[in-house]
């Protein structure tokens, strides 16, 4: 009798998946990490101080089903109620919900692109169609006239992602042209603010405003909590309890919910280190370019440069020689930048000297 050919056993559908390639995790230590748009600094010493004493008997303990206490802060934090939060293993976590919830195999996941490469992966997961549309030359959104004018968008989507900022631009995008592209949509609209720390302002107040528009954020970006995936998404109460129904039970590790509690107590450290981070952002750039790097404008902890001399793709390589990883995406739009996380000043340094040193050397 034959063997069972092990892929046969595999639906279709994920044999022919293209699963999310995530940035490099080195392998070798010395390596200046400037690829995965972490925080370099850690988090809070009392953040720190509640993880280790939450480190005793409770580990037997299931956490809070529902991360009950992180919901309240939450919602005194954002001026909500609980029940317009939900909290997930990461907010990717809960944009995979929010597609379970709101599509049905075979509709719509919409998107622009370039921007966060889970995007597909998801409605692929999920039997989904993709309606991928382009950002504008300059990474920017298209309004609403061209949209309807270029008949590629589809204002009934049951879901619509829109990075903001934008990655891997780090392009910002204003509050009022989101307000109007919401308006537009009649199906459910994730904002997807995972960078919003960085940025000059926020569309929070769109997920008051219009019951179909949900915002997501992460402690993971800002809030040095990356290895602890904790994140959470925020609008009308009806929409977070479908994705309450679905999601996983005890989805949310106890130290995180103890990591992001402590962490909405001590904000004050946080927005310091914001704005070391965003002075160093914009005294990096400003280096690049005085080197010939075409440095687009970012609202986000990293930056989406076109480098001169060789093209991206060598710079990655040449970059790496020198003990540096930075990202580089391979599609027609992308591949004539690499995007560099801001990291430390020192990191920064270190980055501008190998920049001269292959330019120049």
């Amino acid at each position: 009798m034959p063997l069972i050919k092990p892929t046969s056993l595999i639906r279709p559908l994920v044999r022919r998946l293209r699963a999310y390639v995530p940035g490099e995790q080195p392998k070798i230590r010395g390596l200046i990490k400037l690829n995965t748009n972490e925080n370099p600094y850690p988090p809070s010493p009392n953040v720190l101080a509640a993880i280790k004493a939450a480190v005793d008997g409770r580990l037997r303990l299931y956490p809070n089903p529902t991360a009950d206490g992180l919901r309240a802060k939450l919602a005194k934090f954002h001026r909500c109620e609980p029940e317009q939060l939900i909290v997930g293993n990461g907010s990717d976590e809960l944009l995979a919900l929010a597609t379970r919830a709101f599509v049905e195999p075979g509709q719509m996941v919409q998107y622009f692109t370039p921007s966060y490469s889970l995007y597909p992966v998801l409605a692929d997961m999920h039997g989904a169609r993709r309606n991928e549309v382009p950002l504008s030359a300059d990474f920017g959104l298209p309004s609403i006239s061209e949209l309807r004018k270029k008949a590629l968008w589809n204002f009934r989507a049951p879901l619509t992602f829109i990075t903001t900022p934008n990655a891997p631009s780090g392009r910002g995008y204003p509050t009022e042209e989101l307000r109007e592209l919401c308006r537009a949509q009649k199906g459910v609209v994730v904002l997807d603010e995972a960078y919003v720390d960085f940025a000059q302002e926020n569309a929070f107040s769109l997920a008051r405003e219009f019951p179909q528009v949900l915002v997501a954020r992460t402690f993971s970006k800002a809030y040095s909590l990356c290895c602890l995936r904790v994140g959470y998404m925020a609008g009308n109460a009806a929409l977070i309890a479908a994705l309450q129904k679905i999601r996983d039970s005890y989805n949310v590790n106890g130290l995180g919910q103890v990591a992001a509690e402590a962490t909405l107590g001590d904000l004050r450290y946080y927005r310091g280190h914001f704005k070391r981070l965003i002075a160093t952002r914009e005294r990096l750039s400003s280096a690049l370019r005085e080197l010939g790097f075409d440095v687009l404008p970012s609202q986000s902890n990293f930056i989406f440069v076109r480098p001169p001399k060789f093209p991206a793709a060598d710079w990655l390589g040449k970059l790496r020689e020198k003990r540096i990883l930075v990202r580089w995406f391979g599609a027609p739009e992308t591949k004539a930048y690499v995007r560099i996380t801001i990291g430390t000043d020192q990191e920064a340094d270190a980055l501008l000297r190998a920049a001269r040193k292959i330019l120049f050397r």
